[in-house]
């Protein structure tokens, strides 16, 4: 396997073991280029339609999904995506969680506000995955990566 293939990411989080009882099962993807996303979101769309998302909460993850693994590539410099399926005995649901070895964010607060931009968007990004999930947490440590979970349950 080619380096620019390796998904190891040494970022250490504790996200990567969030919903562990409620994991059905994990797939991990590499995130490097924009195939790689394109990629992603196709397994997201997948695994939103085999739970039985609405068309809306599938556009929102899919949606959501793209947005963090963009900044994955563009802020964190790659890394990856795990995509785990959940149950917990009475709902089904999607997870999502990117992993990079970036230089972190150094004001998480500021990076979550609407417009609040380093790379000439919108600035949309982050704030927006957040709205259109049921479930948002960051672990990010400057000098040493970022993780974002989200989450999207059937309703």
């Amino acid at each position: 396997m080619s380096p620019a293939h390796n998904t190891a990411v040494p970022f250490e989080t504790e996200l990567l073991e969030r919903h562990r009882q409620q994991r059905a099962s994990r797939l991990s993807l590499p995130l490097r280029t924009d195939e790689d996303v394109v990629h992603l979101r196709k397994h997201v769309r997948e695994r939103a339609v085999g739970i039985g998302l609405s068309l809306v909460d599938q556009t929102k993850l899919v949606t959501a999904a793209s947005e963090l693994a963009r900044n994955t590539i563009k802020y964190g410099g790659g890394g990856e995506a795990h995509l785990d399926e959940l149950a917990d005995g009475v709902r089904k649901g999607v997870g999502l969680i990117f992993v990079d070895d970036g230089p972190g964010i150094p004001d998480l607060d500021l990076a979550l506000r609407d417009g609040y931009t380093t790379g000439g968007g919108l600035g949309l990004g982050l704030s927006g995955s957040k709205r259109l999930c049921d479930e948002f947490v960051i672990d990010t440590r400057p000098g040493e990566g970022t993780a974002v979970c989200v989450v999207k349950w059937k309703r």
